[in-house]
């Protein structure tokens, strides 16, 4: 247990002090799904005869002609992500709730028998009033919720995969380092190539299955992180 506990700790001490002295490093593109898109073109669905005329012609509606759609549509193709937040949520629940409640019974008379048994009885006994129950309950609750998200980015994005549907599975990454902190910003997602605009760009609401994650590794967020010592007592301790 103690030698388990031992290399644990080691181990977590020596991989906090890889990046000692120097800043984060970026991860690297090589093996994503975005390298494999760009890398890898898709076998077209319908094979297309071209003519010798159409490299002659005045119009051409490819991508790259002067009146072609430019927006994203390929696997392989980039697009931007617009990312505006601005969110703010308020909840405020009350609730009361109150019951009382009487009981009372006796016995006063009963072929007389009560008068027999009340000689019988202890003085100040009788069953004339047998028993007498009183009970009350109160409860209040109150609940305030109160949120305010704001985020304003901007990131593109590769289309890695075109569904039979047509819809465009995308997947975008973006990293910024200044000085020892790494800005880290991902997005994934799933989009219509209707919702996307003439200026390539679509917004984070008309993405499915949308996943966002906007945060950073270095010396700043390492400070803000309790040590992995006091994480453990924390998940452990009962108090």
């Amino acid at each position: 247990m103690r030698l388990g506990l031992l290399s644990v700790l080691a181990l977590s001490a020596c991989a906090q002090a890889a990046h000692l002295g120097r800043p984060p490093v970026f991860n690297s593109v090589d093996g994503s799904f975005t390298h494999h898109a760009l890398y890898n073109t898709p076998l077209p669905e319908v094979t297309e005869v071209r003519r010798a005329t159409d490299d002659a012609s005045l119009w051409s509606a490819s991508q790259r002609s002067l009146l072609g759609d430019r927006r994203a549509s390929r696997q392989g193709d980039i697009l931007t992500v617009v990312i505006e937040i601005d969110e703010s949520a308020s909840i405020s629940n009350t609730t009361g709730r109150s019951r009382e409640g009487s009981t009372t019974a006796g016995l006063p008379q009963l072929l007389g028998l009560p008068q027999v048994l009340n000689r019988r009885l202890p003085a100040g006994a009788s069953l004339a009033e047998a028993v007498q129950a009183q009970g009350a309950t109160a409860f209040t609750g109150t609940g305030t919720v109160e949120r305010n998200e704001e985020l304003t980015l901007r990131v593109a994005a590769t289309v890695v995969e075109r569904l039979p549907n047509g819809v465009m599975r995308l997947e975008g990454s973006q990293e910024v380092r200044v000085n020892n902190e790494l800005r880290e910003l991902l997005v994934t997602g799933y989009v219509r190539a209707e919702d996307i605009s003439r200026r390539n760009e679509i917004t984070y609401d008309k993405i499915a299955g949308a996943r966002i994650s906007y945060g950073g590794r270095g010396h700043i967020s390492d400070m803000q992180q309790p040590r992995l010592g006091q994480q453990f007592i924390d998940m452990i301790s009962p108090f």
